[in-house]
């Protein structure tokens, strides 16, 4: 049976942290992505509104501060492992994630089949953001139906990787899930339950399941 593998990123492949965050820390502005990440979390504020503010928040934003968030962010231990291994199987694996698709793309490069993201103009800025183009947790269901048509499997072939409330969806979609350093609503939902540092670990419990 071919199986697709469908990965959040933030607080899942990158550890305790989101690319929003590795790139406002490049910038020098912890303290204002903060301000938003909570007004997120808590619900105060939904994609597409957190998408324009970030996109205020970036206006000095350059492709170097881009590359130096991806290249010092927190990653997990062995993800180029364990989509190596996936590859080999003749399986699939995916990325579908709310940040920006410029960030999240560069994981092709790392082995993913395909990588997902929030549309955001081209890096420097010198349009607005489309809200329309902005991902959500109903939104990654869709993507993974389109994913599973393109690599001819249904639902059921599916695993989803997540940590948090926006992952619900996706999780609730498909039958098997692994809970990666989540939260404790998430974790409730999930298959399996992975806390630590290696993918490889977390990948590993579909087989000990």
């Amino acid at each position: 049976m071919t199986r697709l593998h469908l990965f959040d990123l933030d607080g899942t492949l990158i550890r305790g942290s989101a690319a929003p965050v590795e790139i406002s820390r490049q910038l020098g502005l912890l303290d204002e992505i903060g301000v938003l990440e909570r007004e997120f979390v808590s619900g105060r504020i939904g994609p597409p509104q957190y998408a324009v503010r970030v996109h205020a928040l970036w206006s000095g934003l350059t492709m170097d501060h881009v590359t130096a968030a991806f290249e010092a962010a927190p990653w997990l231990a062995g993800i180029r492992e364990v989509w190596r291994e996936i590859r080999e199987r003749g399986d699939y694996c995916a990325v579908i994630s709310l940040s920006p698709s410029f960030f999240v793309e560069r994981l092709l490069g790392w082995g993913a089949h395909a990588a997902h993201g929030s549309r955001f103009p081209d890096v420097p800025f010198t349009r607005p953001v489309d809200p329309a183009g902005i991902l959500s947790a109903a939104a990654k269901v869709r993507i993974a139906d389109r994913l599973c048509t393109e690599f001819g499997v249904g639902r059921a072939d599916c695993v989803a990787y997540g940590d948090s409330m926006s992952d619900v969806e996706l999780f609730a979609a498909v039958p098997e899930s692994v809970a990666v350093n989540a939260d404790g609503r998430l974790a409730g939902l999930a298959t399996h339950r992975y806390a630590g540092g290696d993918l490889r670990e977390a990948y590993g419990l579909l087989a000990e399941g």
